[in-house]
């Protein structure tokens, strides 16, 4: 199947989801999990047949009874499938006469899935009765569904379909804030997962996000690999998560099994735990963490003596933590080993924060494993429009770049997916990877007609950029009192958006100013008639 079929599946199948849940009474929070756990049962029925026609054709025969053995739920790991029970298979629940409690059946087949597998106990949704007509006149959500995810091409399709529909599906249910009262953080848009793998190019060893969401950083590394490696994704790599609310935990630990990826996901809050005690082991370290968290208790003992503190915790004069950006930006360099690699989305404030977050940073700054910081605009997070910065350590940076640090300001590099949501295109994508490789001093993977990076990089070298990047050394920081906000660094340059406009907003605004001098100067005349 091309990408363009897979993409026109993905399409297909997400409209007719939403379509059934839009004529139902469920939010799009309330259907999320039952929705995602049916991609993961019709997966695993697809795996399982794949599979099973393998080992038909590869399993030995007995030579005392003449008869070829049975598949075991081994031989169904070794190449990559689950085992499944008959009542747990998706063929047999989508061929259930109506008589039967189809809910029961489905719960059924996941509390099966589980006992077969401990690594996903206490994880599947079992809860498709809401999917289910309350009386005789309402539709059959369930069985809709079913049907839906029962058709010839999601039957026949095979590879890595299911991860990518698993992640649209993830995406879009992200923009319809299916998330929002878990704060709306399990998802990280693909363009900035993509960056961040593209320049810390994770293609071994320990692999760790202590705020994993769903697990993205995962299945990116995954695609990486596959792209770059004629290796399998289990063998090149071993991922640790930790995420704090429960429910994204089910979700990255669905994620992670419907991309055949093994590793451990705790529930934990990694504030107060370090639940794989993973302290200058990491490989590679990547995350999104929640931005500005404001009620860390700065007397919790673990905190206290926590040795990934490396620059100690950023207190107030009282004696708190009134934002935790730096105990996680201190988190990612304490995890990695002596040449080891970090890539982090941050909050904007970060770069230039004052107090004891700029003593910290001056610390990150001097120990030389800053490597690159990349400014992002605005709207490309699904559920805030806050712009960020993507942050990168790299502690086995070589000898010419120690005194360096590439500063990218990508606000004016984007594209428009909606009115409200830009990404970064493929072109795009590739050219600023392509900056990083020339910054490392490395042949850069970037097709001849890349038209973003031949107009930036004519030659194929590597240049300043004026308002776009700028290689700057470490005393240049030093004079601007260590700040890491790129624009500064990387000047100014105009970019008029030729479809705004600009005269009519200006209209706008003078009226909208004079209205505001109407009204104070009304308020000023009541404040100086009042006698005292």
């Amino acid at each position: 199947m091309t990408n363009t079929h897979i993409k026109q599946l993905e399409i297909e199948l997400w409209e007719a989801a939403d379509e059934l849940r839009a004529n139902s009474k469920l939010t799009a929070g309330e259907y999320k999990d039952p929705l995602l756990g049916l991609i993961l049962l019709r997966f695993a029925e697809n795996k399982f047949i794949e599979a099973k026609a393998k080992l038909l054709k590869t399993l030995p025969i007995n030579p005392r009874t003449k008869r070829q053995r049975e598949a075991t739920k081994d031989d169904y790991a070794a190449i990559g499938a689950m085992y499944l029970p008959e009542k747990a298979q998706y063929s047999f629940l989508a061929n259930l006469p109506e008589s039967e409690d189809l809910a029961e059946a489905v719960n059924g087949a996941m509390k099966m899935i589980e006992a077969e597998y401990e690594e996903l106990a206490g994880i599947l949704p079992k809860n498709y009765q809401e999917l289910t007509p309350e009386d005789d006149s309402d539709n059959n959500l369930l069985a809709n569904l079913i049907r839906i995810f029962n058709s010839d091409s999601v039957r026949n399709a095979k590879g890595d379909v299911f991860g990518r529909v698993y992640e649209y599906f993830l995406m879009k249910l992200s923009m319809m804030g299916a998330g929002a009262q878990e704060g709306g953080e399990f998802f990280t848009p693909p363009s900035l997962v993509q960056l961040i793998v593209n320049f810390i190019q994770p293609d071994h060893g320990i692999i760790h996000d202590p705020a994993c969401g769903s697990g993205g950083m995962f299945v990116q590394t995954a695609h990486f690999i596959k792209d770059h490696q004629n290796r399998k994704v289990n063998e090149a790599i071993t991922v640790y998560g930790t995420e704090y609310k429960s429910n994204t935990t089910r979700l990255a630990k669905m994620n992670l099994a419907i991309h055949g990826i093994e590793g451990k996901i705790a529930n934990n809050n990694s504030f107060y735990s370090d639940p794989h005690e993973l302290f200058e082991k990491c490989d590679f370290v990547m995350a999104n963490p929640p931005f500005n968290v404001d009620k860390v208790d700065a007397k919790n003992k673990f905190l206290a003596e926590d040795k990934r503190l490396l620059f100690g915790a950023p207190l107030t004069g009282k004696g708190t933590i009134g934002n935790a950006n730096y105990l996680w930006i201190q988190y990612f360099m304490a995890y990695l080993n002596p040449t080891g690699r970090a890539g982090f989305v941050m909050a904007s404030s970060a770069t230039d924060a004052g107090n004891a977050e700029k003593r910290i940073r001056e610390e990150l700054v001097k120990t030389g494993n800053v490597d690159c910081i990349v400014s992002i605009g605005n709207n490309f997070f699904y559920t805030r429009s806050l712009p960020c910065h993507l942050w990168f350590f790299d502690k086995g940076k070589k000898a010419s770049n120690q005194d360096k640090i590439l500063m990218i300001d990508a606000r004016n590099v984007y594209r428009k997916v909606s009115t409200t949501i830009k990404d970064f295109s493929p072109e795009q994508l590739e050219g600023l990877t392509a900056v990083m490789a020339l910054y490392r001093g490395e042949s850069p993977e970037v097709v001849a007609d890349n038209g973003w990076f031949n107009e930036h990089f004519p030659d194929g070298q590597y240049r300043d950029v004026e308002g776009l990047s700028k290689v700057v050394t470490l005393v240049e920081v030093a004079e601007q009192d260590y700040s890491l906000t790129p624009g500064r660094y990387v000047g100014v340059n105009i970019d008029i958006d030729m479809d705004f406009d600009y005269q009519s907003r200006m209209q706008e605004l003078h009226q909208e100013l004079a209205e505001l001098n109407t009204e104070a100067n009304q308020l000023m005349t009541q404040i100086q008639s009042v006698s005292l």
